[in-house]
């Protein structure tokens, strides 16, 4: 397992799924984990476990459609921690399950706030903060990453969802924009990274299956390896793209989905 020894996480929507599941993977490899949720509950249900674990974590309340709540909480971030090592932008919705010309103004715009906003003034605010932050705090090399981020896309990233245009929409967004901010600032020394999930068991997957009779069965049918990923499959491959041993990887999308796309 990767050593996060005083690094410190920041991580929205960290109170289910791969967001708790992330959260959790960082405590126990030595990072102090800023939990950033929506949800005060869950987010202090994900602290407790932390804590319990016998690692630091700080909760931060966190819409992450609002640029100023984001910066308000990176700012504690700080205030608690005095630095910035790494960030996940987990936070995502899945919208409603229904063709293109059914969806609406509304749906639209709250998924882009939400899923596509969130990732871009989750970006502004981390990278801000690490180009404050000095070169060498964590060496390994001569030029150490500064910082580290990491945007959850999806496997709807990289493909077409029938029945998901607008989430699909919101997650090729996330990719253009982790790529591109990859470009931007990897000579400033901060990698960044996307993960695209394949169906994850988590509350989004867990609602859209009671929604729709048969969903689940229809998604294991899609998945070669025949069955849907765990939380904590992603989480690991989270921690591997923020590892100070693959500084060497930057503007990457990692495919996390069973075989899906292979053939």
């Amino acid at each position: 397992m990767p050593d996060f020894t005083n690094q410190v996480a920041f991580i929205t929507g960290a109170g289910s799924g791969i967001g708790r599941a992330t959260a959790l993977a960082f405590a126990k490899a030595g990072a102090r984990v800023v939990v950033a949720e929506l949800n005060e509950v869950a987010g202090q249900e994900t602290v407790d476990q932390i804590q319990q674990l016998g690692s630091e974590a700080l909760f931060v309340s966190c819409d992450v459609a609002h640029a100023d709540q984001i910066n308000a909480a990176v700012q504690k971030t700080v205030d608690t921690y005095g630095r910035l090592d790494i960030g996940i932008n987990n936070a995502g919705i899945g919208g409603k399950y229904a063709r293109l010309t059914e969806q609406t103004n509304l749906d639209f715009e709250q998924m882009m706030a939400v899923n596509v906003g969130g990732v871009f003034y989750g970006m502004q605010a981390q990278i801000r903060q690490m180009l404050t932050q000095k070169d060498g705090d964590h060496p390994v090399r001569d030029h150490p990453a500064r910082g580290k981020i990491v945007n959850v896309s999806s496997i709807a990233g990289v493909r077409g969802m029938p029945m998901g245009a607008l989430y699909s929409a919101s997650k090729h967004a996330v990719i253009g924009l982790t790529r591109t901010a990859a470009l931007e600032y990897v000579r400033r020394h901060i990698r960044i990274n996307a993960v695209c999930p394949v169906y994850t068991h988590s509350a989004m997957v867990d609602e859209l299956v009671r929604e729709v009779p048969d969903m689940e069965e229809k998604m294991r049918r899609r998945i070669p390896i025949g069955r849907l990923g765990e939380p904590e499959e992603i989480a690991q491959a989270i921690l591997w793209l923020c590892s100070d041993d693959n500084d060497f990887v930057t503007g990457q999308a990692i495919q996390l989905d069973g075989g899906m796309t292979a053939g």
